[in-house]
Formats: C-alpha cells, structure tokens, sequence
C-alpha cells in the first residue's frame, strides 16, 4: 500500500529540484477521499495555503502512477496554475522530460494501473450517436439534463441514458375540472389532475410522464 504522505515529500524534491515554483504553504498531509472513483486528485486552497487529496483507489496503484498524480496537483499551486492553462502545461512539460511522468489533464484508469470503475459509479451514461463513445457521468448537471446542447469530439449528437432502476409510471391522468391536486410534468406541460391524495402526489419525483418526463406538483 502507497503511503501518499511519504510520496508528497518525494515528489515536492523533484518539484524543487526541476525549478518548479510549487507553493510553500502545502499540508504535509495528503487527505484521501474514498468516494471518488474517477478523479484521482484534487488541489484545494484553504486557510490561505494548499490541500491535496487523493483517491482511495490510488492506494493499491503502481507508486509511479501515485508520484505522477501529486506531481499534477503539485504544479497547481504554482501562481496563476489552478486551471490546466498555459503556464500549468508549461510546468507540466518541464515535470514530464525530468521524471518520465504524463501529466496532463487527465488520465484514464488503464494508464494509472487502475480499475476502471467509471461505468460501475456512474449514474448517467453520455453516449455519442455517431461514434457510440460513452462518457460516465455520477452526478447530474447541464451535459444529463440537456445533452443535445452538447457535442461529441467527433460531431456526433449526444443522448443520455441512466444507470438507475427506472421510476414507477405515473398513473393516466383524470379529467376532472374539480381536481384538488395537480401535477406538471416538466417536459411535456402536460397536467395530470387527482381528486384524492396518492403516493405520485405525495412523492411526484418519483414518478414520470407517460413521455419520460419528471413531474411537479403545482396544487
């Protein structure tokens, strides 16, 4: 098993030795998040200096592939490096020829010795209609909810599917004039009027519009 603690020393010598201005106010400390399984390491700025964390998945990892991710979240602590701009690049070039390492944005499981368990966490699969390339996703945000919106690489028209058991169907709608509870479905516009309290009117997220729509209740 890795000791990232050990490593981060190591690794801020090469920083050192490379010329690399790596910030001198950085945790001795390596937090590691057991939850992510798809990013490796994170830098984060807190009390006026630097954190690093990394996965747990890294533990068993190759040392070389451990040394490599510290190396990357090292550099962001160089001024004006927190993004994976031209002045990280330019460091990471510099690491890259003096240690053998690849750092760059990011790197697949295949190439850190890794598992990959993306497609296994994932709770939202974005998949091209033109290559078929997939792109696992755990969490929803602009590219699951409206990936029409976005591209592929290749030009290809983006869909999502979801890796989570399907909702229940919400019941057909009544047409009632007197409905005390009313149900939006988000999608469609459609309304679907109750009379009477039920779990869809209860719990509506729960359910979906006959069109795959979620649902909101308005009254």
């Amino acid at each position: 098993m890795n000791n990232f603690d050990l490593l981060l020393e190591k690794v801020k010598k090469e920083a050192e030795k490379a010329g690399i201005p790596i910030s001198k106010k950085i945790d001795p400390h390596i937090e590691v998040n057991t939850r992510a399984k798809t990013r490796f390491g994170r830098c984060i700025k807190r009390d006026g200096g630097f954190v690093i964390e990394l996965s747990s998945v890294l533990l068993d990892a190759p040392e070389f592939s451990c040394r490599q991710t510290i190396a990357h979240e090292l550099i962001h602590t160089c001024h004006g490096c927190m993004d994976h701009g031209d002045r990280f690049k330019y460091y990471a070039a510099k690491m890259n020829k003096a240690y053998g390492y690849n750092i760059r944005r990011t790197n697949s499981p295949e190439e850190m010795g890794v598992k990959d368990r993306s497609s296994e966490q994932a709770k939202f699969m974005i998949i091209c209609r033109s290559c078929g390339k997939e792109f696992p996703r755990t969490r929803r945000s602009a590219l699951t909810d409206h990936p029409s919106r976005y591209r592929c690489k290749c030009g290809g028209e983006l869909y999502v599917r979801t890796n989570t058991p399907s909702p229940s169907p919400a019941p057909a709608p009544e047409n009632n004039s007197d409905a005390k509870y009313v149900l939006l479905c988000l999608k469609c516009g459609s309304l679907i009027k109750r009379q009477r309290m039920s779990a869809a009117i209860k719990n509506p997220s729960a359910y979906r519009c006959p069109c795959g729509g979620r649902l909101k209740r308005i009254i």
